[in-house]
Protein backbone atom coordinates (compact mmCIF):
# COMPACT_ATOMS: atom_id res chain seq x y z
CA UNK A 1 0.00 0.00 0.00
CA UNK A 2 1.41 3.53 -1.27
CA UNK A 3 1.14 6.11 1.78
CA UNK A 4 3.18 8.47 0.57
CA UNK A 5 0.56 10.73 -0.11
CA UNK A 6 -0.50 11.03 3.22
CA UNK A 7 3.00 12.49 4.52
CA UNK A 8 4.12 9.32 5.88
CA UNK A 9 6.83 7.00 5.33
CA UNK A 10 6.12 4.46 2.36
CA UNK A 11 6.52 1.37 4.98
CA UNK A 12 3.50 2.29 6.87
CA UNK A 13 0.79 0.45 5.86
CA UNK A 14 -2.30 1.42 7.38
CA UNK A 15 -3.26 4.66 9.18
CA UNK A 16 -5.07 2.72 11.99
CA UNK A 17 -3.35 3.65 14.96
CA UNK A 18 -3.90 7.22 14.11
CA UNK A 19 -6.42 6.68 16.89
CA UNK A 20 -6.43 6.67 20.76
CA UNK A 21 -7.18 3.21 22.34
CA UNK A 22 -10.41 4.72 23.94
CA UNK A 23 -11.91 4.19 20.40
CA UNK A 24 -11.10 0.89 20.51
CA UNK A 25 -12.29 0.27 23.84
CA UNK A 26 -16.15 1.70 22.90
CA UNK A 27 -15.82 -0.58 20.22
CA UNK A 28 -15.00 -3.65 22.07
CA UNK A 29 -17.44 -3.03 25.23
CA UNK A 30 -20.69 -1.68 22.18
CA UNK A 31 -19.82 -5.09 20.27
CA UNK A 32 -20.17 -7.33 23.56
CA UNK A 33 -23.64 -5.37 24.73
CA UNK A 34 -24.85 -5.94 21.10
CA UNK A 35 -24.89 -2.10 20.08
CA UNK A 36 -21.85 -1.61 17.24
CA UNK A 37 -24.41 -2.42 14.76
CA UNK A 38 -26.38 0.76 15.62
CA UNK A 39 -27.15 3.07 12.44
CA UNK A 40 -25.36 6.33 13.85
CA UNK A 41 -24.34 10.08 12.75
CA UNK A 42 -20.97 11.78 13.99
CA UNK A 43 -20.45 15.43 12.94
CA UNK A 44 -17.80 17.69 13.76
CA UNK A 45 -17.54 21.19 14.62
CA UNK A 46 -15.95 23.54 17.06
CA UNK A 47 -18.36 25.89 19.46
CA UNK A 48 -16.25 28.60 19.21
CA UNK A 49 -13.65 29.96 16.84
CA UNK A 50 -10.28 30.96 18.37
CA UNK A 51 -10.06 34.43 20.07
CA UNK A 52 -9.77 37.48 17.49
CA UNK A 53 -10.70 35.28 14.62
CA UNK A 54 -13.68 36.72 12.15
CA UNK A 55 -13.94 33.27 10.32
CA UNK A 56 -12.51 30.02 10.34
CA UNK A 57 -11.02 27.68 7.08
CA UNK A 58 -11.77 24.31 6.38
CA UNK A 59 -8.49 22.45 5.37
CA UNK A 60 -7.11 18.72 5.43
CA UNK A 61 -10.70 17.05 3.95
CA UNK A 62 -8.68 15.70 0.83
CA UNK A 63 -6.26 14.02 3.72
CA UNK A 64 -9.63 13.16 5.52
CA UNK A 65 -9.89 10.85 2.60
CA UNK A 66 -7.04 9.34 2.60
CA UNK A 67 -6.73 8.32 6.22
CA UNK A 68 -10.36 6.73 5.61
CA UNK A 69 -9.55 4.94 2.64
CA UNK A 70 -6.60 3.49 4.39
CA UNK A 71 -7.68 2.53 7.97
CA UNK A 72 -7.25 -0.43 7.42
CA UNK A 73 -6.36 -3.38 10.61
CA UNK A 74 -3.19 -5.17 8.56
CA UNK A 75 -1.78 -7.84 10.40
CA UNK A 76 1.27 -6.02 12.39
CA UNK A 77 -1.48 -3.53 14.11
CA UNK A 78 -3.65 -6.76 14.92
CA UNK A 79 -0.46 -8.46 16.44
CA UNK A 80 0.59 -5.24 18.52
CA UNK A 81 -3.28 -5.04 19.63
CA UNK A 82 -2.81 -8.49 20.20
CA UNK A 83 0.68 -8.25 22.04
CA UNK A 84 -0.63 -5.22 24.43
CA UNK A 85 -3.70 -6.88 25.24
CA UNK A 86 -5.55 -3.72 24.32
CA UNK A 87 -8.92 -5.84 23.02
CA UNK A 88 -10.34 -9.22 23.01
CA UNK A 89 -9.62 -11.64 20.15
CA UNK A 90 -13.66 -11.29 19.29
CA UNK A 91 -12.85 -7.59 18.73
CA UNK A 92 -9.58 -8.49 16.45
CA UNK A 93 -11.93 -10.61 14.60
CA UNK A 94 -13.82 -7.77 14.08
CA UNK A 95 -11.19 -5.44 13.34
CA UNK A 96 -9.63 -7.98 10.62
CA UNK A 97 -12.15 -6.38 8.35
CA UNK A 98 -12.73 -3.44 9.03
CA UNK A 99 -13.69 -1.38 6.27
CA UNK A 100 -15.25 2.06 6.21
CA UNK A 101 -18.68 1.40 4.52
CA UNK A 102 -20.87 4.26 5.62
CA UNK A 103 -21.31 7.96 3.78
CA UNK A 104 -19.56 11.20 4.38
CA UNK A 105 -20.85 14.77 4.00
CA UNK A 106 -18.62 17.83 4.61
CA UNK A 107 -17.85 21.30 4.06
CA UNK A 108 -15.51 21.48 0.95
CA UNK A 109 -11.89 22.48 1.62
CA UNK A 110 -11.42 25.76 1.42
CA UNK A 111 -14.99 26.74 2.54
CA UNK A 112 -15.28 29.34 5.45
CA UNK A 113 -17.02 28.13 8.62
CA UNK A 114 -18.47 29.40 11.88
CA UNK A 115 -19.26 28.75 15.33
CA UNK A 116 -21.53 25.53 14.87
CA UNK A 117 -21.07 24.89 11.55
CA UNK A 118 -21.17 20.74 11.06
CA UNK A 119 -18.03 20.42 8.71
CA UNK A 120 -18.12 16.95 8.42
CA UNK A 121 -21.19 14.40 9.14
CA UNK A 122 -19.63 10.74 9.19
CA UNK A 123 -22.97 7.81 8.91
CA UNK A 124 -22.46 4.32 9.34
CA UNK A 125 -22.36 1.88 12.30
CA UNK A 126 -21.31 3.11 15.71
CA UNK A 127 -18.38 0.55 15.49
CA UNK A 128 -17.32 1.55 12.05
CA UNK A 129 -17.58 5.39 12.54
CA UNK A 130 -16.12 5.55 16.07
CA UNK A 131 -12.91 4.78 15.17
CA UNK A 132 -12.30 7.53 12.80
CA UNK A 133 -12.50 9.93 15.63
CA UNK A 134 -9.04 10.58 16.38
CA UNK A 135 -7.75 10.71 12.73
CA UNK A 136 -10.68 12.87 11.68
CA UNK A 137 -10.03 15.82 14.01
CA UNK A 138 -6.09 15.33 14.54
CA UNK A 139 -5.94 16.43 10.63
CA UNK A 140 -9.55 18.89 10.11
CA UNK A 141 -8.10 20.82 13.68
CA UNK A 142 -4.27 21.14 12.69
CA UNK A 143 -4.89 21.60 8.75
CA UNK A 144 -7.75 24.11 9.40
CA UNK A 145 -5.92 26.13 12.13
CA UNK A 146 -2.85 26.56 9.62
CA UNK A 147 -5.29 27.54 6.40
CA UNK A 148 -6.66 30.18 8.89
CA UNK A 149 -3.53 31.25 9.40
CA UNK A 150 -2.48 31.47 5.97
CA UNK A 151 -5.68 33.30 4.61
CA UNK A 152 -5.50 36.04 7.23
CA UNK A 153 -1.74 36.18 6.07
CA UNK A 154 -3.05 36.31 2.74
CA UNK A 155 -5.21 39.42 2.92
CA UNK A 156 -2.66 41.49 4.94
CA UNK A 157 -0.15 40.39 1.91
CA UNK A 158 -2.56 42.07 -0.27
CA UNK A 159 -1.52 40.60 -3.52
CA UNK A 160 1.83 39.70 -2.72
CA UNK A 161 3.67 36.09 -2.92
CA UNK A 162 3.67 34.40 0.31
CA UNK A 163 6.09 31.48 0.49
CA UNK A 164 5.78 29.02 3.19
CA UNK A 165 8.91 27.84 4.63
CA UNK A 166 7.82 26.48 8.13
CA UNK A 167 9.38 22.94 7.66
CA UNK A 168 11.89 23.25 10.21
CA UNK A 169 9.91 24.81 12.82
CA UNK A 170 7.46 21.89 13.38
CA UNK A 171 7.71 18.19 13.30
CA UNK A 172 8.94 16.41 9.52
CA UNK A 173 5.14 15.34 8.26
CA UNK A 174 3.44 17.70 10.02
CA UNK A 175 5.65 20.23 7.74
CA UNK A 176 4.29 18.11 4.65
CA UNK A 177 0.27 18.64 5.66
CA UNK A 178 1.40 22.57 7.36
CA UNK A 179 2.44 23.53 3.50
CA UNK A 180 -0.47 22.20 2.24
CA UNK A 181 -3.40 23.49 3.97
CA UNK A 182 -0.74 26.99 3.91
CA UNK A 183 -1.44 26.64 0.18
CA UNK A 184 -4.87 26.04 0.28
CA UNK A 185 -5.20 29.25 2.60
CA UNK A 186 -3.42 31.17 0.05
CA UNK A 187 0.40 30.83 -0.22
CA UNK A 188 1.54 30.53 -3.16
CA UNK A 189 4.75 28.21 -3.03
CA UNK A 190 6.77 26.06 -0.29
CA UNK A 191 10.02 25.42 0.97
CA UNK A 192 9.65 21.55 1.36
CA UNK A 193 10.38 19.47 -1.01
CA UNK A 194 8.41 16.60 0.00
CA UNK A 195 5.16 18.72 0.12
CA UNK A 196 5.85 19.79 -3.21
CA UNK A 197 6.38 15.75 -3.86
CA UNK A 198 3.53 14.68 -3.06
CA UNK A 199 1.03 17.57 -3.50
CA UNK A 200 2.54 19.41 -6.74
CA UNK A 201 2.98 22.71 -4.83
CA UNK A 202 5.48 25.12 -6.62
CA UNK A 203 9.00 24.55 -4.59
CA UNK A 204 10.94 27.77 -3.98
CA UNK A 205 14.79 28.40 -2.50
CA UNK A 206 18.18 29.67 -3.01
CA UNK A 207 20.76 30.03 0.13
CA UNK A 208 21.08 30.41 3.51
CA UNK A 209 23.78 32.44 5.68
CA UNK A 210 25.89 29.71 6.10
CA UNK A 211 26.63 29.47 2.54
CA UNK A 212 28.29 33.22 2.65
CA UNK A 213 30.04 32.01 5.93
CA UNK A 214 31.31 28.89 3.92
CA UNK A 215 33.50 31.32 1.26
CA UNK A 216 35.89 33.39 2.04
CA UNK A 217 34.12 36.42 1.16
CA UNK A 218 30.40 37.50 0.76
CA UNK A 219 31.51 38.45 -3.05
CA UNK A 220 33.03 34.80 -3.89
CA UNK A 221 29.90 32.98 -2.45
CA UNK A 222 27.69 35.34 -4.42
CA UNK A 223 30.04 34.82 -7.65
CA UNK A 224 29.20 30.64 -6.54
CA UNK A 225 25.54 31.05 -6.57
CA UNK A 226 25.53 33.20 -9.50
CA UNK A 227 27.42 31.01 -11.94
CA UNK A 228 25.23 27.60 -10.40
CA UNK A 229 21.63 29.45 -10.39
CA UNK A 230 22.12 31.97 -13.14
CA UNK A 231 21.93 35.83 -12.82
CA UNK A 232 17.65 35.35 -11.90
CA UNK A 233 18.77 33.51 -8.43
CA UNK A 234 17.73 35.38 -5.11
CA UNK A 235 21.17 36.62 -2.79
CA UNK A 236 20.80 37.11 0.88
CA UNK A 237 22.14 40.03 1.66
CA UNK A 238 21.86 40.54 5.06
CA UNK A 239 24.86 38.61 7.08
CA UNK A 240 27.02 40.97 7.13
CA UNK A 241 26.53 44.56 5.97
CA UNK A 242 23.65 45.11 3.71
CA UNK A 243 24.35 47.86 1.86
CA UNK A 244 27.55 46.81 0.93
CA UNK A 245 26.06 43.34 0.09
CA UNK A 246 23.77 44.90 -2.30
CA UNK A 247 26.26 46.76 -3.97
CA UNK A 248 27.95 43.63 -4.45
CA UNK A 249 25.35 41.25 -5.58
CA UNK A 250 24.70 43.96 -8.24
CA UNK A 251 28.12 44.07 -9.67
CA UNK A 252 28.20 40.26 -9.08
CA UNK A 253 24.66 39.52 -11.01
CA UNK A 254 24.36 42.62 -12.64
CA UNK A 255 21.04 44.69 -13.39
CA UNK A 256 19.22 41.34 -14.25
CA UNK A 257 19.46 39.77 -10.78
CA UNK A 258 16.28 38.17 -9.98
CA UNK A 259 15.79 39.12 -5.64
CA UNK A 260 17.35 40.11 -3.03
CA UNK A 261 16.51 38.68 0.39
CA UNK A 262 16.59 40.40 4.14
CA UNK A 263 15.92 38.10 7.31
CA UNK A 264 16.90 40.52 10.23
CA UNK A 265 16.47 44.00 11.18
CA UNK A 266 14.04 46.78 10.64
CA UNK A 267 12.59 45.03 7.63
CA UNK A 268 10.21 48.46 6.61
CA UNK A 269 13.03 50.34 6.78
CA UNK A 270 15.41 48.25 4.95
CA UNK A 271 13.39 47.27 2.25
CA UNK A 272 13.08 51.14 1.44
CA UNK A 273 16.72 51.69 1.36
CA UNK A 274 17.11 48.41 -0.37
CA UNK A 275 14.44 49.69 -3.07
CA UNK A 276 16.03 53.14 -3.19
CA UNK A 277 19.54 51.80 -3.46
CA UNK A 278 18.81 48.82 -6.34
CA UNK A 279 16.88 51.71 -8.14
CA UNK A 280 20.07 53.67 -8.20
CA UNK A 281 22.33 50.73 -9.05
CA UNK A 282 19.55 50.24 -12.14
CA UNK A 283 18.48 46.88 -11.07
CA UNK A 284 14.82 48.52 -11.06
CA UNK A 285 13.61 44.74 -12.00
CA UNK A 286 15.50 43.07 -9.13
CA UNK A 287 12.48 41.85 -6.26
CA UNK A 288 12.45 42.42 -2.56
CA UNK A 289 11.70 39.14 -0.48
CA UNK A 290 11.87 39.57 3.46
CA UNK A 291 11.53 36.44 6.14
CA UNK A 292 12.27 36.62 9.42
CA UNK A 293 9.53 35.30 11.68
CA UNK A 294 6.66 37.19 10.08
CA UNK A 295 2.55 37.08 11.12
CA UNK A 296 0.03 38.85 9.66
CA UNK A 297 0.47 41.83 12.25
CA UNK A 298 4.24 42.25 10.43
CA UNK A 299 3.31 41.65 6.99
CA UNK A 300 0.42 44.31 7.48
CA UNK A 301 2.59 46.55 8.63
CA UNK A 302 5.30 46.12 5.61
CA UNK A 303 1.72 46.95 3.34
CA UNK A 304 3.54 50.31 2.80
CA UNK A 305 7.25 48.98 2.36
CA UNK A 306 8.53 48.11 -1.41
CA UNK A 307 8.50 44.55 -0.61
CA UNK A 308 7.62 42.04 -3.28
CA UNK A 309 7.42 38.31 -1.39
CA UNK A 310 7.23 37.47 2.03
CA UNK A 311 8.71 33.86 3.21
CA UNK A 312 6.92 32.95 6.75
CA UNK A 313 7.81 29.85 8.98
CA UNK A 314 7.32 29.52 12.76
CA UNK A 315 3.89 31.43 12.92
CA UNK A 316 2.28 29.93 9.94
CA UNK A 317 3.12 26.36 10.68
CA UNK A 318 1.59 27.08 14.64
CA UNK A 319 -1.23 28.82 13.48
CA UNK A 320 -0.16 32.06 14.30
CA UNK A 321 -0.81 31.36 18.42
CA UNK A 322 -3.98 29.10 17.71
CA UNK A 323 -2.15 25.64 16.84
CA UNK A 324 -5.86 24.04 17.00
CA UNK A 325 -9.21 24.72 16.03
CA UNK A 326 -10.72 23.31 18.47
CA UNK A 327 -13.00 21.20 17.09
CA UNK A 328 -15.42 18.03 18.58
CA UNK A 329 -16.55 14.61 17.10
CA UNK A 330 -19.67 14.22 18.26
CA UNK A 331 -23.00 11.29 18.13
CA UNK A 332 -25.61 13.42 17.41
CA UNK A 333 -28.51 10.59 16.28
CA UNK A 334 -28.11 7.11 16.62
CA UNK A 335 -31.10 4.22 15.88
CA UNK A 336 -32.67 2.31 19.33
CA UNK A 337 -31.78 -1.04 17.11
CA UNK A 338 -29.15 -2.80 14.92
CA UNK A 339 -32.45 -3.17 12.45
CA UNK A 340 -31.53 -1.25 9.35
CA UNK A 341 -34.73 0.80 8.71
CA UNK A 342 -34.78 1.69 13.03
CA UNK A 343 -35.37 5.59 12.71
CA UNK A 344 -32.64 7.91 13.79
CA UNK A 345 -33.41 9.68 17.24
CA UNK A 346 -31.42 12.82 18.02
CA UNK A 347 -28.79 12.41 21.05
CA UNK A 348 -26.90 15.23 22.85
CA UNK A 349 -24.55 15.88 25.51
CA UNK A 350 -25.91 17.44 28.36
CA UNK A 351 -23.39 19.24 30.04
CA UNK A 352 -23.06 22.39 32.23
CA UNK A 353 -21.46 25.61 30.63
CA UNK A 354 -20.44 25.76 27.17
CA UNK A 355 -19.80 22.09 26.04
CA UNK A 356 -23.72 21.39 25.32
CA UNK A 357 -24.12 20.40 22.04
CA UNK A 358 -27.71 20.05 19.68
CA UNK A 359 -28.83 16.47 18.47
CA UNK A 360 -30.07 15.73 15.61
CA UNK A 361 -28.78 15.45 11.67
CA UNK A 362 -27.83 18.75 10.33
CA UNK A 363 -27.54 20.73 7.13
CA UNK A 364 -25.53 23.62 6.80
CA UNK A 365 -26.52 26.82 4.46
CA UNK A 366 -25.34 30.75 4.17
CA UNK A 367 -28.14 33.22 3.70
CA UNK A 368 -26.95 35.99 1.65
CA UNK A 369 -28.24 39.59 1.26
CA UNK A 370 -29.37 41.41 -1.34
CA UNK A 371 -25.76 42.46 -2.68
CA UNK A 372 -24.91 38.94 -2.35
CA UNK A 373 -22.98 39.33 0.66
CA UNK A 374 -23.19 36.43 3.57
CA UNK A 375 -25.23 37.74 6.72
CA UNK A 376 -25.68 34.55 8.36
CA UNK A 377 -24.65 30.61 8.88
CA UNK A 378 -28.04 28.69 8.91
CA UNK A 379 -27.83 25.49 10.72
CA UNK A 380 -30.72 23.15 11.41
CA UNK A 381 -32.12 19.61 11.40
CA UNK A 382 -35.04 18.57 9.13
CA UNK A 383 -36.57 20.57 6.17
CA UNK A 384 -34.54 23.01 4.97
CA UNK A 385 -36.74 26.51 4.67
CA UNK A 386 -37.87 27.47 1.02
CA UNK A 387 -34.94 29.86 -0.36
CA UNK A 388 -31.69 28.05 1.62
CA UNK A 389 -32.38 24.81 -0.54
CA UNK A 390 -29.65 26.12 -2.56
CA UNK A 391 -27.12 27.63 -0.48
CA UNK A 392 -26.59 24.28 1.08
CA UNK A 393 -22.88 23.78 2.08
CA UNK A 394 -22.17 20.14 3.04
CA UNK A 395 -21.17 18.12 -0.02
CA UNK A 396 -20.84 14.21 -0.31
CA UNK A 397 -16.86 13.19 0.31
CA UNK A 398 -18.16 9.14 0.67
CA UNK A 399 -21.18 7.08 -0.67
CA UNK A 400 -21.07 3.54 0.47
CA UNK A 401 -17.19 3.41 1.80
CA UNK A 402 -16.11 5.18 -1.63
CA UNK A 403 -14.40 8.17 -2.07
CA UNK A 404 -16.05 10.35 -4.67
CA UNK A 405 -15.03 14.06 -4.03
CA UNK A 406 -11.66 14.04 -5.02
CA UNK A 407 -10.62 17.09 -6.75
CA UNK A 408 -7.24 19.32 -7.36
CA UNK A 409 -5.89 21.08 -4.64
CA UNK A 410 -6.21 24.20 -6.40
CA UNK A 411 -9.78 23.59 -6.61
CA UNK A 412 -9.79 24.11 -2.76
CA UNK A 413 -7.44 27.02 -3.10
CA UNK A 414 -9.83 29.07 -5.61
CA UNK A 415 -12.82 27.96 -3.77
CA UNK A 416 -11.57 29.18 -0.42
CA UNK A 417 -10.67 33.33 -2.64
CA UNK A 418 -14.32 32.61 -3.46
CA UNK A 419 -15.65 31.96 -0.25
CA UNK A 420 -13.78 34.44 1.74
CA UNK A 421 -14.80 37.27 -0.64
CA UNK A 422 -18.17 36.57 -0.31
CA UNK A 423 -18.00 37.49 3.21
CA UNK A 424 -18.39 40.98 5.15
CA UNK A 425 -15.56 43.45 4.30
CA UNK A 426 -15.06 43.31 8.20
CA UNK A 427 -13.89 39.45 7.86
CA UNK A 428 -10.53 40.71 6.63
CA UNK A 429 -10.00 42.89 9.49
CA UNK A 430 -6.83 41.74 11.79
CA UNK A 431 -8.36 43.45 14.70
CA UNK A 432 -9.87 41.36 17.48
CA UNK A 433 -13.45 40.57 17.33
CA UNK A 434 -16.83 37.77 17.12
CA UNK A 435 -17.58 36.00 14.26
CA UNK A 436 -18.64 37.83 11.13
CA UNK A 437 -21.83 36.20 10.53
CA UNK A 438 -23.78 34.81 13.17
CA UNK A 439 -24.95 31.32 13.33
CA UNK A 440 -28.70 30.68 13.64
CA UNK A 441 -30.27 27.33 14.59
CA UNK A 442 -33.39 25.76 13.13
CA UNK A 443 -34.13 22.49 14.86
CA UNK A 444 -36.62 20.57 13.30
Amino acid sequence: MNTAHLGLPVDVPSTALFTDRYELTMLQAALRAGTADRRTVFEVFTRRLPEGRRYGVVAGTGRVLDAVENFRFDRGVLDFLADQRIVDEATLQWLADYRFRGDIWGYPEGEVYFPGSPIMRVEGSFGEAVLLETVILSILNHDSAVAAAASRMSVAAAGRPLIEMGARRTHELSAVASARAAYVGGFSSTSDLAAGFRYKIPTVGTSAHAFTLLHDTERDAFTAQVDSLGSGTTLLVDTFDVVEAVRTAVEVAGTELGAVRIDSGDLLLLAHRVRHQLDELGAKKTKIVVTSDLDEYAIASLAAAPVDAYGVGTQLVTGSGHPTCSMVYKLVARAGSDDPAAPLRPVAKKSMGAKTSIGGRKWAARRLDEDGVAEAEVVGSGPVPEGLADRQLLVELVRGGKVVAREPLDAARDRHVAARSALPLSATQLSRGEAVIPTEYVVG
